[in-house]
């Protein structure tokens, strides 16, 4: 398969960068099979092990991704040496990066996220029982009871990253943004894909209980 050209202000010889982008494409492409990233929504990116962010760009079709649509932004959300836009939300990105040893940050807006956020009153959904609760760190059996933080979402990103903030290390599901998505990351794009679809069959199946529900 051929190899897409680097991005925008970023060497073709560094195969670092290209191998992160092409990582990136991949797996926008594949959120996209399942329905996750609909229009534009969705942002997908990797930290390099030199530091370095890639992440997609602003306005994008992530089911389209080429390898320019992948740019670097620094630890603030800033772009580097590109004049394409980063997303707003490149901030939750950064956070994630700093606070903890991550490599890789996937958030997607499926339809279970979306509605099952809005649906739940409280500050989280719990989950057990589910054998695929194995594929989240440290857990080992399917009788664990892990929690998926929601938070209210809110325009000013700066302000809801500080909401976020004291509750990332005690996420080991990620998070839950009320009407718009999830939050997902691993140490890898592979860990990072593998969390998001196994959160993604977890909120699916909460999904088809509820409208079982009254049918009982």
């Amino acid at each position: 398969m051929d190899q897409p050209a680097g991005p925008v202000g970023v060497s073709s010889a560094d195969a670092v960068w290209n191998q992160a982008a092409a990582e990136i494409v991949s797996a926008g492409r594949r959120l996209d099979r399942h329905g996750w990233v609909p229009a534009t929504a969705g942002n997908l990116s990797r930290r390099l092990p030199d530091g370095r962010i890639a992440i997609t760009r602003s306005g994008v079709h992530k089911g389209y991704l080429a390898a320019d649509d992948v740019i670097e932004v620094d630890l603030d959300g800033q772009a580097v040496n590109t004049v394409h836009r980063p997303s707003a939300e490149t901030l939750l990105h950064c956070q994630i990066y700093r606070g903890l040893s991550e490599g890789a940050v996937l958030h997607g807006h499926s339809v279970a996220a979306t509605v099952l956020s809005l649906e739940a009153s409280g500050p989280e959904l719990l989950f057990s029982g589910y054998e695929l609760l194995k594929v989240f760190e440290g857990q080992d059996t399917h009788d664990a009871v892990l929690r998926l933080p929601v938070f209210d979402n809110d325009q000013d990103i700066a302000r809801l990253s500080r909401t976020v903030a004291p509750h990332l290390p005690d996420c080991p599901m990620g998070y839950l943004l009320r009407g718009h998505g999830v939050y997902v990351w691993g140490g890898d794009m592979q860990q990072a894909l593998a969390r998001l679809e196994g959160l993604e069959f977890l909120l699916a199946c909460a999904l088809e209980r509820s409208r079982l529900e009254p049918k009982r």
